[in-house]
């Protein structure tokens, strides 16, 4: 685009010359006809000058090295896909922290009063494009409480900037205007609908399928379905996917109360490989049990970890009965390493190992999976553990998952908290910690209380290891207690 604009600008800098020259020499028409070199410069220009401006191959060659460069790269591009993507999770970020949306399209991040929950270094606003592209994507699912809150801020900002086009838009202000008062009508508000479609109306009279949808308004409202009088929002918004909501009262972290019990401790769990350098072992809770060990390892550890997983990244699956699929409830991206991927990879096994207790060699654990949870990324509700027998998770034939440990690649700069969702605790992301918990009980009952979910990504990249450790090979490093119920 750069080099378009540099090679057009030159044209249209010697395109202003010939005009100018032009100008000058019209300025007394009547010595143009008496003079013959000028008479003559008159006849060539009128000849074959100004036609060679006109036909001129340079501004089509322009375009096309223009186009041919977007072919280039058009494989790279982002598609429908991740365009649609990118507003659920906006839709997301919305929902789980309540954010306004008239402060997301100025680029606020704030619930319906100060302070932000959370302040980006460099400001960045929704135009009124941007945010009738979320309300559609709500809008073609059927989602009108989403699609309302969209289109409604489009609307606002289409009318302020009326009259003025932008190249990039590719919606108006009609657009907003037509699909707003649809949503209406769908969320049982037809006197907002009229409205609407009047409004549109007054910039397209001659549009005969909203005509029709004024008249049908107008016969509802006569018949007295539609007259709500709430000024067009739904009452409540529609109930959110039982985990969104669950998610929503636990995610925006409220301040956590005291707790007694919970400490902070060096620890060397008898072995060898922690005397000179304990693990710095925080308490979490006690029921789950949870625990967070700071600086578990080290800036350069897990850049090397990121860079080895990187271009194996994929979208990240669930288990799906016997199966394997990608799921809305899940965002991210992920790949596997194996500990003979790198000595970096080798040393945290045996780290892990050492600070857990468990037999980590295989077919006792997985493979290390490093995970990338970008724009709103997250995991909604689920557990560690298989709740059936028909789980992919048990084709390794060394039982169900006993523990998790869970690695912070990176820092986030807002949002990502590891929720436990019974529990109703979060874990925020701490660089370089490792949050560890156990899935199953001692008597290889799976803990309901370990239901969790990552949190969607507010601002930031985050970046995650984990280590999913089974049963088989555990039973003298973490018996059975003499309660069965234990």
């Amino acid at each position: 685009l750069r080099s378009y604009l540099r090679d057009e600008s030159s044209r249209l800098r010697r395109l202003r010359r010939f005009y100018e020259k032009v100008q000058a020499l019209h300025q007394d028409p009547e010595a143009s006809v008496d003079n013959p070199l000028l008479a003559f410069s008159l006849i060539k220009r009128l000849h074959s000058d100004w036609p060679n401006v006109i036909y001129s191959d340079e501004a089509t060659m322009n375009t096309q090295a223009l186009h041919a460069g977007l072919r280039e790269v058009e494989q790279e591009l982002p598609g429908a896909e991740d365009l649609d993507g990118a507003a659920r999770a906006l839709m997301r970020l919305q929902d789980v922290y309540a954010l306004s949306v008239e402060g997301l399209a100025k680029g606020l991040f704030q619930k319906a009063g100060p302070p932000p929950l959370y302040s980006p270094g460099r400001h960045a606003s929704l135009s009124a494009d941007d945010c009738f592209h979320v309300g559609k994507v709500a809008y073609d699912t059927g989602d009108y409480y989403h699609s309302i809150a969209w289109l409604e801020e489009a609307v606002s900002l289409f009318r302020l900037s009326y009259g003025s086009w932008n190249l990039e838009d590719r919606s108006s202000l009609e657009d907003a205007l037509d699909h707003l008062a649809f949503s209406y009508f769908m969320a049982g508000n037809v006197s907002h609908a009229l409205s609407l479609s009047r409004e549109f109306l007054r910039y397209d009279p001659s549009n005969q399928r909203v005509s029709r949808n004024v008249a049908k308004y107008k016969k509802l409202l006569e018949m007295g379905m539609g007259a709500s009088g709430t000024g067009g929002v739904p009452r409540s918004p529609p109930p959110l996917s039982p985990p969104h909501a669950l998610l929503g009262s636990v995610c925006p972290q409220p301040a956590p109360e005291p707790l007694l019990h919970l400490s902070c401790s060096y620890e060397t769990n008898s072995s060898p490989y922690l005397l000179l350098q304990p693990a710095k072992k925080e308490m979490v809770r006690i029921q789950p049990y949870v625990a967070l060990y700071h600086d578990f390892i080290t800036d350069d550890e897990a850049e090397t970890i990121k860079g080895l997983a990187g271009p194996w990244l994929q979208r990240s699956v669930v288990a799906s009965g016997e199966k394997q699929q990608k799921a809305e409830y899940r965002i991210s991206k992920s790949a596997w390493l194996k500990d003979t991927a790198d000595p970096a990879v080798r040393a945290l096994e045996r780290r892990i190992a050492a600070v857990t207790g468990l037999d980590l060699r295989p077919p006792y654990a997985e493979y290390l999976q490093v995970v990338n949870y970008g724009l709103g990324g997250h995991y909604e509700p689920h557990f560690d553990h298989a709740t059936s027998m028909k789980s992919p998770l048990y084709r390794m034939k060394s039982g169900n998952r006993i523990a998790t440990i869970m690695i912070y690649l990176s820092a986030v700069e807002a949002g990502g908290s590891t929720a436990f969702i019974y529990a109703n605790f979060s874990v925020p992301v701490v660089k370089n910690a490792a949050l560890f918990w156990w899935n199953l009980r001692r008597n290889g009952n799976g803990d309901g209380d370990t239901l969790h979910a990552g949190c969607p990504v507010l601002a930031g990249d985050k970046w995650v290891a984990n280590k999913w450790i089974h049963e088989h090979g555990q039973e003298f490093r973490r018996p059975c207690s003499a309660d069965p119920q234990d």
